[in-house]
């Protein structure tokens, strides 16, 4: 609702840059390793930020989604895909790089991802980092789909870990 309420005020279609076809299918799949990459670091590394950041995902999120089935956690990621790329990519990112240029378009809406999604400092600044990557993969294929792909995929395999943690600790306690 509010990527097509912002996307009226900006005379935007949010949907207006969804490209269809088996290159940003291919891409976006292809683009979700990187971001895995990342997220197996953040789950491995002793690095006290990045612990305090599982930490804080497990003890806040993990909770919400005990006892979601696979197909559950598939339709939140879809849902969060679909719903924030339309939303910063489709419509802020596209909105803004008709005011201004496509790199500040492009830093200005990563740098609202990050704060979109600040559950602390260190998960703001990845998200600003991962709306970045998005971002980039949007200016550079063309198509919505492209970042959408990427965000879902990722985010149900994040889910997925997640889910898989806080199975673990519970058995653990």
């Amino acid at each position: 609702m509010l990527a097509w309420g912002l996307g009226w005020w900006l005379h935007v279609s949010p949907l207006g840059r969804l490209q269809y076809g088996f290159a940003p299918v291919a891409l976006g799949i292809v683009a979700t390793v990187p971001m895995l990459l990342g997220l197996a670091w953040i789950l491995t590394s002793r690095w006290p930020p990045a612990r305090e950041l599982v930490t804080l995902v497990s003890e806040r999120l993990a909770p919400l989604l005990a006892g979601c089935s696979r197909s559950q956690l598939a339709f939140l990621a879809v849902l969060a895909g679909v719903a924030e790329e339309v939303l910063f990519r489709g419509v802020v990112q596209v909105g803004l790089s008709e005011m201004f240029s496509q790199p500040l378009a492009l830093v200005t809406t990563s740098a609202i991802f990050g704060l979109a999604h600040f559950a602390s400092p260190v998960y703001a600044l990845l998200a600003g980092l991962v709306g970045l990557y998005l971002g980039a993969l949007f200016l550079l294929q063309g198509s919505l789909l492209v970042p959408i792909l990427a965000h879902a995929l990722y985010d149900f395999v994040a889910l997925v870990a997640l889910d898989s943690l806080h199975g673990r600790h519970q058995r653990d306690q």
